[in-house]
């Protein structure tokens, strides 16, 4: 197979320099490999197959000769250059909330939806929000089966989502609080080591009807991933003192009943997704154990007691990895 030209823009951040990473561990066919951010991180180095590969400033002949541009940049700058470098004969896999719900761009988890990446008509292909990756991809099999009516979500999201700064704050948090010194809080709205704050994101979060952006994105998305407009979903999205890996509380309503059995079948025959389920031995799934590993990890798999047709599931995974770069980079895979 031959290379490809790829670039990854915002090659500096949390997202972007996994990307780097998956590339290099999944053994994606590059024959060029460009890096992009901001002017304020042009000038850095990150490693590449045994070399350190420059982080070169962003701008409009960027893209000129590549064929496959992996976006983690802020959903304005997506909003400007994906279009740039779809022109330019690039597509592009973009992780932002900019393209997301566009009726003309494909929002894509491999393991859902792999087709939907030949139908790119504006040449841009969406990478979901992270929370909503790894829920669609415990729920896939579960709907194929017995189809889905409601899902109540609680998520446990890890610092991470936000930045690498994000994760030094966290630490730097926790070492003041430790030490019973005052705690300086800068990128979130209260503390957050500790603590746990249901807001995100951390500023311009709520709409009119009470519900966070994130929120809303985990219904929104959910639907036109799984191509069902009639599934419920009511979700509540918390920022947790975790550096990597989100956890999310799962309660899925059915048309018919599915016991745990079936469940834990269905699920353990899906690709991407690991089954850790043995109460009796304590085993399910936690952030700490799921860091740096791309499956979606699901445990605590048990009947509600107060619903007939429904189950109750906890989900597990790395949000940069699966949640974000390594989703791209499966997406991108599709596309060789």
């Amino acid at each position: 197979m031959s290379g490809k030209k790829v670039i990854v823009a915002g090659a500096s951040g949390a997202v972007g320099r996994t990307m780097v990473r998956v590339l290099e561990e999944r053994a994606f066919p590059v024959s060029e490999l460009r890096l992009l951010s901001s002017s304020r991180s042009a000038g850095k180095s990150i490693p590449y197959r045994g070399k350190d590969i420059l982080v070169e400033e962003l701008d409009a002949h960027s893209f000129d000769g590549f064929e496959i541009a992996l976006f983690s940049m802020p959903k304005g700058v997506s909003r400007e250059f994906a279009p740039i470098a779809a022109e330019a004969g690039c597509v592009v896999v973009d992780n932002s909330n900019a393209w997301r719900m566009d009726p003309d761009v494909p929002l894509v988890v491999p393991e859902v939806n792999p087709d939907d990446v030949n139908n790119r008509p504006k040449g841009i292909i969406a990478n979901p929000n992270c929370s909503t990756i790894q829920m669609v991809v415990a729920l896939k099999p579960l709907h194929d089966a017995a189809k889905i009516k409601r899902v109540v979500v609680s998520t446990y999201q890890a610092v991470s989502g936000v930045s690498l700064d994000a994760m030094e704050e966290l630490r730097k948090e926790s070492r003041q609080a430790l030490a019973g010194e005052t705690v300086e809080v800068d990128i979130f709205p209260k503390q957050i080591a500790f603590n746990c704050i249901p807001q995100i994101p951390q500023s311009h979060a709520f709409l009119d009807n009470g519900y966070t952006t994130e929120e809303m994105k985990m219904q929104n998305e959910t639907r036109k991933i799984i191509g069902d407009d009639t599934i419920r979903v009511s979700p509540t999205t918390v920022r947790v003192p975790v550096l990597i890996g989100h956890a999310e509380s799962v309660n899925v309503e059915f048309e018919r009943k599915v016991t745990v059995g079936e469940a834990r079948e269905l699920l353990t025959a899906f690709p991407g997704i690991t089954v850790v389920d043995d109460p009796a031995n304590e085993a399910w799934p936690s952030p700490l154990e799921c860091e740096d590993k791309d499956d979606v990890f699901v445990g605590r798999i048990r009947e509600d007691i107060s619903c007939e047709n429904a189950l109750n599931l906890w989900i597990v995974s790395d949000n940069l990895r699966k949640g974000a770069a390594t989703n791209a980079v499966q997406i991108a895979q599709r596309l060789l």
